[in-house]
């Protein structure tokens, strides 16, 4: 039950303790949520929290060469 040779294999175990930057401020905006009945008014600071952190990480870890994604397909074509 090995793998076949040549094939791409990503290891998500590995992708698991990538750090997860807005996790506290959109735990506590769905527990906004869920304690108001989805009322989005009462949670407006939640909000604000959580997108701040959101716009801060977009600007951030951009990296130019492109995403993993894109890389495999380039492998996969090159192989064809």
């Amino acid at each position: 039950m090995g793998r076949k040779a040549g094939t791409l294999y990503i290891n998500p175990k590995k992708f698991g303790t990538l750090s997860k930057p807005c996790m506290k401020e959109m735990i506590s905006f769905l527990n906004c949520m869920a304690l108001n009945h989805n009322n989005d008014e009462k949670c407006t600071r939640h909000k604000e929290l959580l997108n701040t952190c959101m716009d801060a990480q977009s600007n951030r870890n951009r990296k130019p060469w492109g995403s993993i994604n894109y890389h495999l397909q380039r492998l996969s074509r090159g192989r064809k």
